[in-house]
């Protein structure tokens, strides 16, 4: 029982040592054609940021009488909660 474990276990080491020598040139090739894209004579173009850029906070070019004013007409008779608070129930 122990030969048919150990040669069960060699077979599987052989077949992963094949698998690794069968995907090594492929690999090579693949290192090759990317050292001489990035060797050549053209300069290389920088990448380009792909951040969305977001209008500061609190900039909404509303005026904080405006925003009162806004806030005591819009949650007039709503829950004194949230963005209400402070404005709502008649307040």
């Amino acid at each position: 029982m122990s030969a048919d474990i150990s040669s069960r276990r060699r077979a599987g080491i052989h077949l992963l040592l094949g698998l690794m020598a069968a995907g090594a040139p492929v690999l090579a090739r693949a290192g090759r054609k990317k050292a001489e894209a990035t060797s050549g004579a053209e300069p290389k173009a920088g990448k380009k940021s792909t951040k969305v850029k977001l209008a500061p906070h609190g900039d909404s070019g509303e005026s904080t009488a405006d925003r009162s004013r806004r806030m005591q007409r819009e949650c007039r008779g709503r829950p004194n909660a949230g963005a209400c608070s402070g404005y709502g129930y008649g307040s």
